[in-house]
């Protein structure tokens, strides 16, 4: 049975009539009387009691319209939760991330939301990376990556991926000629970094204030390039992830040593305010977030 007929017997029985129905389906009088007596043949029954001044429902016609309303009802409800959910794929995110060197693969991967999602816009915030969760609290950040689980219970923490940090040492450098690195070996290096405060570096943050130790000249270099020259230069020692040196060529006289005898493990998350979570654009990120850097 047709959607229309239900709509037929809803209308009719609501105004009472062929006539006033007419104009509330846009249809003429004799169109919707020939779908009445179309829909009668081929159900083999009344519908409507018809008199000249009111249509009174056969007892089968009124568990037809019963089903009327619980069907257009239920499409109703349906086209509105369509219709939500629609619109709640739109959004824009705010993204930073506290590490520096992750600003390298975001650009692709934005590039690659734009695709997917046209009505997502995602916004490369930069330098939020030093009061990150702050920011994301205060609504200038809406999703951060950060190396340190929040506790805070108006944020949601979603575990990404694991990642171990190394020491670029020049190979005539002589921490080189040690199997890895201790938090001591840093007091007398001079330690390259992307940017203060020291607290948004992870060596430091992780493992060097941990052991009480600063290293006796740290420079701040925000260009990754200049600092591997440096390195090959044998001017001073940096920290990265190997995964953070991907767009770059790593000259041949550069040496990765391990920090700490079990080596500087660290652990990302993806960070939002909770009330966030669960927005569809919000989930439709995080997804193809996670399949794009979960095996860095």
């Amino acid at each position: 049975m047709e959607l229309k007929y239900f709509r037929l017997i809803k209308t009719i029985t609501e105004e009472g009539n062929i006539a006033n129905s007419s104009e509330r389906l846009f249809l003429t009088q004799s169109a919707l009387s020939h779908q009445l007596r179309d829909l009668e043949e081929r159900l083999g029954f009344k519908v409507f009691l018809r008199t000249r001044n009111k249509w009174q429902l056969t007892a089968e016609g009124q568990e037809l319209y019963k089903l009327a309303n619980q069907l257009l009802q239920a499409i109703d409800t349906g086209f509105t939760n369509i219709k939500q959910i629609k619109e709640g794929a739109k959004g824009t995110i705010k993204l930073s991330t506290e590490c520096q060197s992750f600003f390298h693969g975001l650009p692709a991967f934005v590039q690659k939301m734009a695709i997917l999602y046209p009505e997502i816009e995602i916004d490369l915030i930069i330098g939020a990376n030093h009061q990150t969760i702050s920011k994301i609290l205060s609504n200038e950040v809406d999703i951060a990556i950060v190396t340190t689980k929040p506790a805070s219970d108006a944020l949601a923490s979603i575990e990404i991926f694991e990642d171990e940090i190394f020491v670029l040492v020049h190979q005539e450098h002589y921490l080189n000629t040690l199997p890895y690195l201790d938090a001591s070996h840093f007091a007398d290096v001079h330690l390259i970094i992307n940017s203060f405060p020291m607290e948004s570096v992870s060596v430091y943050e992780h493992f060097l204030r941990p052991n009480k130790i600063t290293p006796i000249k740290i420079s701040a270099i925000p260009f990754t390039e200049v600092s591997l020259e440096m390195v090959e230069a044998n001017m001073g020692v940096m920290c990265l992830p190997r995964w953070g040196l991907d767009a770059f060529k790593i000259p041949e006289g550069i040496a990765f040593k391990r920090i700490g005898k079990h080596g500087l493990k660290r652990t990302h998350y993806l960070v939002m305010k909770e009330e966030n979570r669960n927005k569809p654009y919000m989930n439709h990120f995080i997804a193809n977030f996670k399949e794009d850097f979960v095996d860095r």
